[in-house]
């Protein structure tokens, strides 16, 4: 892999949930998947990247997703990434969001050790936006991640996306403003 420049490379956690890489399988008979449906990028999306879709999804040439820092994408063109908005906090600290390719978007996670407890627990972003109370195989390689950079931090994944969801309750209200 080609050098990455500072600004785009994942912090140290992300760059291990990516060398572990998601499992996501589908059934064509019973129609039924399993997994999660999330790749990780190498590197933080190129800014010219998401300003592009960014103006497409919102269809408003004013805007250009500067306020996020976007890290992965399922099959169906849905994006994660940390939302840039506590002042001087690392990018570690921010909280991360969900956008979804059909509009659909909510914080799921506080910051990065939240992120890596839902990835312990088995949920990729969709599965923590849609439904953080459902089934899932815990991820043991993900847990290992978690505890060695969110150590003590482990809570069930409901409680995670419900405090994120209190913490940033217009964040609805933000895209809202953006769409044309």
């Amino acid at each position: 892999m080609a050098d990455v420049p500072d600004d785009l490379a994942l912090p140290t956690a992300l760059a291990e949930v990516a060398e572990v890489g998601f499992e996501w399988e589908y059934d064509e008979e019973t129609d039924e998947a399993s997994g999660c449906d999330f790749e990780l990028y190498d590197q933080f999306e190129e800014p010219d990247r998401t300003a592009w879709w960014f103006r497409l999804w919102t269809g408003n040439q004013e805007v250009d997703g500067g306020e996020f820092r976007f890290f992965g994408t399922t099959g169906a063109g849905d994006y994660t990434g940390f939302w840039l908005v506590r002042p001087d906090a690392p990018i570690t600290d921010q909280p991360v969001v969900y956008i979804g390719s059909e509009g659909e978007r909510g914080v799921i996670a506080g910051d990065l050790g939240d992120l890596l407890w839902l990835f312990a627990a088995g949920l990729g972003p969709a599965e923590a936006f849609t439904d953080p109370d459902s089934a899932t195989m815990p991820n043991d390689a993900f847990h290992a991640v978690a505890e060695r950079h969110a150590p003590g931090r482990s809570r069930a994944p409901t409680q995670i996306v419900t405090a994120a969801r209190a913490e940033f309750p217009h964040f609805s209200d933000l895209i809202d403003a953006m769409c044309r």
